[in-house]
């Protein structure tokens, strides 16, 4: 018999079989929190739940095969009719069935319910992110739809609603719905004022048909879309249905699905509007931006917890997988050099999950002050956290080395994964200027952002510089828009340091302070001072299985 060649050592086991969200010390606090105790009991039952299916083998299955697997146009049935439909693997319904079960699409109107719906939103994600997708995009339209009461009458239960059913019919037929959005058009980019697709009224009130082309559709095999058009009046909101009361098909053309960096499982389309399309407005005509801002800064605020979901995914592969695997005499997560890089990757993550969690627990609270501050956090905390994800992805990658660059541990569809948030609803320019259009325009929401970050005031001095220092910044005007990038990071890292000082264990937020406010760290991962208490930073990310 030939000697064994291949006798398999020193490898970590896989990260599987644990409880996503108990496992997660920063997210179970912030929960703990942000929610009436009331409340607690049940939350804390359906986040484990949803928690050990999350970080189950089945479940992280469906991912891998939603991603090997994804969608196909079919523009027409077998005799040749059209019927523009987007076949998913069934691990795609899986998990859609799973998340809508959970009530991922269910925040506005239960208690606490943002709150219990970013932190599950932050569990499912780090199973497979791309099926957030029509989540965030029903979960979204809500406050939309309730521009026009009469269709939020019928279509708020169908997407709140905690049943997935696939397949097109009419609402009114359907235990749930999902909704997407298509509000951008051929030229692509944000400027949605650009839009030419023309909306015709009809002779029933509210009622109009739209010729135009949308070069990306979020969510294409989604029930209904709220989509811009130009009416008689100016840009106007309107929601397109799939299926008409009749049981009719509208006329929805889906021309091709785009072929994309990461975001595999999740399809994205071109679709065309021939002048025959049905749609019912949505809030008055001219005021479309208006009626979908609700939208967008709840999508806005989904970025900022799939971006933090990412980034805690990949932290806890790299700490787990430094903790089974020796290098150089030793286990690696032992090693001074390595502990430096986990626990610089794992400051960032906690701070994007603590900050994420703080602007859900606004949306509960629903106060004029509360509103102010998440008028100016939501773009701020989207500017930073979503452009913070690639490098963190990145790094944690390298902690694995070689096994990281291979597809079977899951850190290469994380990292395709890793720039989206930051291009959708809106890149970096858009959500900085937005903060500049913030401060000049509604003064409550900076004033409610120095309130914020004032309840941690004294408490570190490095901090409390670096609030000086950005009133200081906020005080010149001159060339403010060319510095609006570095005024608002500044912003969202005070914000940050501020909540981690109120709220993380002390050697959390005495290394934040440090590195992202006092400048003692450098322009890479792993150069904290060697001073601090680095091991229980890491300790603290580390996921027991």
């Amino acid at each position: 018999m030939a000697a064994s060649t291949h006798t398999v050592t020193n490898q970590a086991p896989p990260l599987v079989g644990y409880d996503v969200f108990a496992g997660d010390r920063t997210l179970a606090e912030a929960v703990d929190r942000h929610l009436p105790p009331e409340l607690l009991a049940e939350a804390r039952e359906e986040l484990n739940l949803l928690g050990r299916a999350a970080g189950s083998e089945q479940v992280r299955e469906w991912g891998e095969l939603a991603n090997t697997n994804p969608p196909r146009l079919r523009t027409h049935d077998r005799y040749g009719n059209r019927i523009d439909e987007v076949d998913f693997h069934p691990a795609w319904h899986r998990l859609l069935g799973k998340s809508v079960g959970a009530g991922l699409t269910d925040a506005w109107g239960r208690p606490g319910g943002h709150v219990r719906r970013a932190a599950g939103l932050l569990v499912v994600s780090q199973a497979e992110a791309g099926h957030v997708c029509p989540l965030s995009m029903t979960h979204a339209s809500v406050p939309a739809l309730r521009a026009e009461p009469e269709l939020a009458e019928v279509w708020e239960p169908a997407a709140t609603s905690h049943v997935y059913e696939r397949g097109l019919r009419p609402v009114s037929e359907k235990p749930g719905a999902l909704l997407g959005m298509a509000l951008t058009e051929k030229q692509g980019g944000s400027d949605v004022r650009a839009n030419t697709t023309e909306a015709r009224p009809l002779a029933a009130d509210g009622e109009y048909v739209l010729t135009g082309h949308k070069w990306f559709c979020s969510a294409p095999m989604s029930d209904a879309f709220l989509v811009l058009a130009q009416a008689p009046a100016g840009l106007t909101c309107f929601l397109l249905p799939r299926v008409l009361p009749d049981g009719s098909r509208n006329a929805f053309a889906i021309q091709r699905l785009k072929d994309k960096l990461g975001n595999r499982s999740n399809a994205s389309a071109e679709v065309e509007f021939d002048g025959t399309t049905w749609a019912r407005r949505v809030g008055e005509e001219g005021r479309g931006v208006r009626t979908v801002i609700g939208m967008v800064a709840a999508t806005r605020l989904d970025c900022v917890l799939g971006s933090a979901a990412l980034m805690r995914q990949a932290v806890a592969q790299a700490v787990h997988h430094c903790a089974y695997r020796e290098a150089f005499g030793g286990v690696l997560i032992e090693k001074p050099l390595m502990r430096n890089v986990l626990a610089d990757l794992a400051l960032e993550s906690e701070a994007a999950t603590v900050l994420g969690m703080r602007l859900a627990a606004a949306y509960d609270a629903d106060t004029p002050q509360e509103r102010a501050f998440l008028r100016i956090a939501v773009p701020a905390a989207k500017y930073w956290v979503t452009k913070r994800c690639t490098p963190v992805v990145a790094e944690a990658l390298e902690c694995l080395g070689g096994n990281g660059y291979v597809e079977e541990s899951g850190l290469p569809r994380l990292l395709r994964e890793s720039p989206l948030n930051s291009v959708w609803e809106g890149s970096g320019n858009v959500q900085a200027l937005d903060v500049l259009r913030a401060l000049r325009t509604e003064p409550a929401a900076f004033d409610a952002l120095l309130r914020e970050v004032g309840a941690a005031r004294g408490a570190d001095h490095r901090l409390d510089r670096a609030i000086r220092d950005l009133l200081v910044e906020l005080a010149d005007l001159d060339g403010i828009e060319a510095r609006a990038r570095r005024l608002v990071e500044r912003m969202a890292l005070v914000l940050q340091g501020a909540l981690l000082v109120r709220w993380a264990p002390p050697e959390v937020a005495d290394a934040f302070c440090a590195s992202r406010l006092g400048g003692d760290g450098g322009s890479t991962f792993g150069t904290l001072a060697h001073t601090l208490d680095l091991r229980a930073v890491v300790e603290r990310a580390r996921v027991t299985v």
